[in-house]
């Protein structure tokens, strides 16, 4: 499967707002985002500033894309997903995205950010239900419980993405056993609970053409 190579810091600058994908950097004046909010290139600082309808919806789809770190074709699949579904397309979207096993680790505050998380998905460091699971898309359910397996609970990652959540709430559908790195996805959130600063109808407007 294809996969992005290049400097994750340039997603962030080419949507001008930080999308986390660096973990701890991005809490830090090195963020480039906090020196350079512009867009990336030779021309970053001199492109036009008027944008057009189909260009803003764009730039909405790869924000949300980029920030659950979805290729092209994965994110068009959730979409096809939700579109079945009864309720409002676009927030139907967006709670599929939570559900994702790498996105509740991050949530959990057990991952600095999704990419790493979904590296230890794969390494086959996390438990679902007690039963390891290593496919970062898994969807959760209400109820499931996200364990760190214990030869694993010794290893820095950990430990240090913990201690950057200590003084962060956990967000109302997630809870945290720390003492164990065990935590439980209570329910699907709603969308008005979720941290996503993004506008999902213009995504759906986008994939309705």
């Amino acid at each position: 499967m294809a996969r992005y190579i290049d400097s994750n810091c340039r997603l962030c600058r080419r949507e001008k707002q930080k999308l986390f994908l660096k973990g701890t950097k991005c809490f830090t004046e090195k963020c480039p985002v906090e020196r350079r909010n512009y867009a990336p290139g030779q021309h970053g600082q001199s492109r036009r500033a008027k944008v057009s309808e189909y260009g803003t919806q764009l730039r909405e789809k790869q924000k949300v894309r980029r920030m659950y770190g979805l290729q092209e074709t994965q994110f068009r699949n959730y979409f096809s997903q939700a579109l079945k579904q009864t309720g409002r397309t676009g927030e139907t979207l967006v709670k599929m995205l939570e559900r994702r096993l790498d996105n509740t680790l991050y949530r959990l505050g057990l991952a600095p950010s999704r990419k790493t998380a979904r590296q230890l998905i794969t390494h086959g460091h996390i438990l679902v239900n007690n039963k390891p699971v290593d496919i970062p898309s898994y969807l959760l359910r209400s109820g499931d419980t996200i364990s760190v397996r214990e030869k694993s609970r010794k290893l820095d990652v950990f430990h240090a993405s913990m201690k950057r959540m200590k003084d962060t709430a956990m967000l109302p559908w997630l809870s945290l056993d720390k003492a164990t790195m065990t935590g439980t996805f209570l329910n699907i959130p709603e969308r008005a609970d979720i941290p996503l600063n993004a506008d999902e109808q213009l995504i759906v407007e986008l994939y309705s053409k």
